[in-house]
């Protein structure tokens, strides 16, 4: 779905990089005023490095918009927010928001990611069997990109894999910015409600997946809206994210060869191959909003209290300031302190998760298939969606 003079400025994209017009705030303006109809008023945009860190990094004087945590809609009303905050560390600052990442932190660890590892080995060798059992050609989107987060996520949260197709369609559809917001509303309800019998069970009969810890630890204090704010969540971050940076990372690589070829031949680059693709694709295109608490100077701008700002992450991650030659793939370059997964407080707490997969997932798939190919016209870049990728991948091998 290509981009329209209706899509926000900081959704637009051309192809994997960040549009013209974005990159021509960053490079003008660093902050810039912007229409934005789909939260239903001007923003402020931030688009530098150094900014987006500023920004981010301080909730004190930029605190956390929770009416605005759907991403790409109009403010919540007081009823809705009740019905989606409880739960949502996106819809937090401290104090309240230290108690719920706490909760979590334990479960997110780089110790508890290495126990999960040979089960992602396995998850991810499961999927390349079955592609190369059916033959070419396949569509590396719904046959590896998209089932593959999705077992680890739902095994990780105790989510009937059965269940996978459902909620996908469901985050699809949430996470599209063309539908209304009275459509996107609707399916966030469909979802706690799902997960409001998967967090009911757990309280009856705890297993060994995160609903059952968190159903287990008396001591967090969780009550059931909580727990499905928490499981929602994570079910939505945790797998549509890693799904696009698959794909899109997948096409990033055919379309950089000798990139792919680097990757393929000297496994031990992974990590920083995870990096830079994080860096240079970064599918997320912005945080929650923040608003400003007081007044205050950002990127040379003076900014009065009560204003919305919004991050461009994408901008922010092909910034000259943060790497050289930024708009070049380079698999051997470290990436810096790039922003893909936020930054400050917010850092999204599923990082090790995501980076884990992916440092499993890219090689393996490179090593299985050295002929891979992309067939077919252009893929159909999912430019309307909060959460950037693609919608389909043919391949062949």
């Amino acid at each position: 779905m290509a981009a329209t003079p209706t899509t926000p400025l900081h959704f637009r994209r051309a192809g994997f990089d960040p549009a013209p017009e974005l990159v021509e705030v960053r490079e003008r303006d660093r902050v810039r005023r912007v229409d934005s109809p789909l939260l239903d008023g001007p923003v402020w945009l931030v688009t530098r490095i150094e900014d987006v860190r500023q920004v981010l990094g301080d909730p004190k004087r930029f605190g956390n918009s929770a009416r605005h945590l759907v991403p790409g809609a109009p403010p919540l009303s007081e009823e809705e927010l009740a019905a989606v905050r409880p739960g949502n560390l996106l819809a937090f600052d401290p104090p309240e928001h230290t108690r719920l990442r706490k909760v979590l932190a334990p479960e997110f660890t780089v110790r508890r990611m290495r126990r999960l590892e040979p089960r992602v080995h396995e998850i991810v060798r499961d999927h390349l069997d079955a592609m190369e059992g059916q033959g070419p050609p396949a569509d590396l989107v719904a046959d590896f990109a998209l089932p593959v987060p999705a077992l680890v996520i739902c095994e990780l949260l105790g989510v009937p894999f059965e269940d996978r197709h459902d909620f996908q369609e469901r985050y699809t559809r949430y996470f599209d910015s063309s539908l209304s917001f009275e459509e996107r509303l609707s399916v966030l309800y469909e979802s706690k409600a799902y997960l409001a019998g998967l967090v009911a069970r757990a309280r009856v009969e705890p297993g060994d997946d995160l609903l059952g810890v968190l159903a287990r630890d008396e001591s967090a204090g969780l009550d059931d809206r909580e727990m499905v704010g928490i499981a929602d969540l994570l079910l939505l971050a945790g797998h549509e994210t890693t799904a696009n940076m698959l794909g899109l990372g997948a096409l990033a690589l055919l379309r950089h060869p000798d990139q792919l070829r680097l990757l393929r031949d000297e496994p031990e680059r992974a990590d920083a191959a995870v990096e830079e693709l994080l860096r240079w694709l970064t599918v997320v295109h912005t945080g929650v909003p923040r608003v400003t608490t007081t007044e205050v100077e950002v990127g040379g701008q003076v900014i009065g209290p009560g204003e919305l700002i919004v991050c461009s992450l994408p901008a922010a991650n092909r910034d000259p300031g943060l790497v050289p030659d930024p708009d070049v793939l380079d698999l051997t370059r470290d990436a810096g302190s790039h922003v893909a997964f936020g930054h400050g407080v917010h850092h999204c707490i599923g990082a090790p998760l995501a980076r884990m997969e992916m440092r499993i997932a890219f090689p393996a798939l490179v090593r299985r298939f050295p002929g891979l190919r992309a067939v077919g016209p252009e893929p159909e870049y999912r430019s309307q969606q909060v959460v950037y990728g693609l919608g389909a991948l043919p391949v062949t091998w």
